[in-house]
């Protein structure tokens, strides 16, 4: 069967923003583990802007220093800007417009008594494979990664990286990869070792020349990478946006815990989905479902599970500045 997945590096425009939003709730969450934090971020070109609520005890936050710093840690400082000028966002030259305002005393009543911040489902999955991952995405993410590492120490590839694998069973039929490049540089021999066989096709840049990039030719917004931030095509996306968000909002810990479950119960199946929902003010779970596959065999089942948002938060440690962090690694 022919599967395709796609993985971008925390330099492509949408992960900046991830990042940049949960860079700043970790350095809220390290002077006030109670925030309560909705952040999303849009960047094009060299502006930021910052819109969403916060309630916090944490008074002076220094948001703009804050975005420099996110940029600095994904590897956009002043010597990227120097070597790269115009062609990618320049920290130099950056604006950061602030939207932010305080979370609604409406819902803060309600996650005050130990309640989620918001309804939705959430997802977990797994497989046997590396990682529990279905193996396409776990070869885009491992070349896709071993590509970022790689620009990160060169001269002349930049840090916006796209990579896209399709399989037929465990033969690369395509590999797709975008990179920036000052100058046409031959990353043949590093993909087919990085991924240890030499693809059937291997499509370099496909465009021919690939030097704009960031925010300069793209506009990065939060939460639009979620089948890279989740399991591609393995699996429905269960919630909103993990990256913008503190954890009483469902979207990080149910996601996080569904994951969890879904890999403690794999045992021998093929495949294991667990489908978890919440709703806003209340800790008690509406519902929470297990499905797995084993060979042409399906199973379900419903789960007894404990959800209260303070225990699992505390479980997953999602009560420290970990979000960047996770942002960087992802949920898998």
């Amino acid at each position: 069967m022919i599967k395709t997945a796609e993985y971008v590096s925390l330099g492509h425009p949408d992960k900046i923003a991830d990042y940049i939003s949960s860079y700043i709730l970790d350095r809220f969450i390290e002077q006030d583990s109670e925030t309560r934090y909705g952040v999303e971020v849009m960047i094009k070109d060299n502006t930021v802007v910052l819109g969403g609520e916060i309630r916090s005890s944490f008074q002076n936050p220094q948001l703009e220093n804050y975005v420099r710093e996110a940029l600095r840690q994904i590897g956009y400082d002043e010597k990227y800007a120097e070597r790269w000028q115009d062609k990618a966002v320049n920290i130099n030259k950056l604006k950061v417009i602030n939207l932010i305002n305080r979370q609604s005393a409406e819902i803060a009543q309600g996650v005050d008594s130990d309640g989620w911040g918001d309804q939705g489902v959430f997802v977990g999955y797994a497989c046997q494979g590396p990682k529990n991952i279905n193996y396409e995405l776990f070869l885009a993410r491992k070349l896709n990664q071993a590509l970022y590492a790689k620009a990160l120490q060169s001269n002349n590839l930049g840090l916006d990286i796209k990579t896209q694998i399709t399989l037929d069973n465990k033969n690369i039929l395509t590999a797709i990869v975008a990179v920036p490049m000052l100058k046409k540089e031959d990353l043949t021999d590093f993909i087919c070792q990085t991924l240890e066989q030499k693809p059937q096709q291997l499509l370099i840049n496909a465009t021919g020349e690939y030097t704009m990039h960031s925010s300069v030719a793209d506009c990065g917004i939060t939460g639009r990478k979620l089948a890279v931030d989740f399991y591609s095509t393995a699996a429905p996306i269960g919630g909103g946006s993990p990256w913008t968000k503190d954890a009483t909002k469902a979207d990080l810990t149910l996601n996080l815990y569904a994951r969890k479950l879904a890999v403690e119960n794999l045992a021998d199946n093929d495949e294991v989905w667990v489908y978890l929902s919440s709703c806003i003010g209340q800790s008690c779970l509406p519902s929470a479902t297990l499905k797995s596959r084993k060979g042409n065999n399906f199973g379900e089942r419903n789960l007894q599970i404990e959800s209260h948002p303070s225990v699992l938060i505390k479980q997953l440690g999602l009560d420290k500045p970990i979000y960047a962090n996770l942002c960087r690694h992802g949920l898998i």
